[in-house]
């Protein structure tokens, strides 16, 4: 198990032109608009191999700002002899092969194997699997990143606007099996998401409610 901290301020101050003197005049604001902002203040959050952390929050709260500290502090970490997780993947930051098949852009899998991946990311339509990278939709692009990533199984994966792409229902057939791949592999996940509909088949064991302010809380189901 291992503890993180997440702290973030912000600096707010502007420059006073013409306009933003007459939008703070109108506001009550003064001459000074600017003022420090706070997007999370000394949040403590628990995570051990395997488990599926959920971020959530309404747009503009900071989730993603909860995800990208959560990411950064694990890296920081894998370069400490002996301290949390050695390998970490962002999904946002995964390169997609491109000018062959999907089923041939998988390294040193056998068929078997490739066509499992696909298939837990929510890819198994033929036409789709044969086709390359550039010809896909936006939704079948996420899930072959996803695929790709379930193929790596690194420590951590780090997935942002989790299944915001897809429908609904795919959406919750890839929550489910990303719990499923959790808990056969010992992988941890760590997801960001609005939505509120695959809470029952992503079963997360960490959650993370991000409000409007400062506050962030924590919860672990089951526990």
């Amino acid at each position: 198990m291992t503890s993180y901290v997440l702290t973030k301020k912000f600096d707010t101050k502007v420059k006073l032109s013409p306009n933003v003197a007459a939008v703070s005049s109108m506001f009550g604001l003064g001459n000074r608009p600017g003022r420090e902002m706070i997007v999370v203040d000394n949040c403590k959050v628990k995570i051990e191999s395997g488990q599926v952390v959920y971020i959530t929050g309404g747009s503009g709260a900071g989730k993603s700002q909860i995800f990208k500290m959560l990411y950064e502090q694990m890296q920081a970490n894998a370069k400490k002899k002996g301290v949390g997780f050695k390998e970490i993947l962002n999904l946002g930051e995964l390169e997609v092969p491109t000018g062959r098949p999907l089923v041939d852009c998988f390294i040193d899998d056998h068929l078997s194997d490739v066509m499992s991946w696909l298939s837990m990311a929510g890819l198994s339509d033929a036409f789709a699997v044969l086709r390359n990278s550039e010809h896909l939709s936006d939704g079948q692009r996420y899930r072959f990143k996803l695929a790709l990533a379930l193929s790596i199984n690194p420590d951590v994966i780090f997935i942002d606007e989790f299944c915001s792409t897809l429908d609904r229902v795919t959406a919750a057939v890839v929550a489910h099996n990303v719990r499923k791949f959790a808990n056969r592999f010992g992988t941890t996940f760590v997801v960001a998401t609005s939505h509120d509909d695959m809470l029952e088949d992503l079963a997360p064991d960490v959650v993370m409610i991000k409000h409007l302010g400062s506050h962030c809380d924590v919860y672990y189901p089951g526990k």
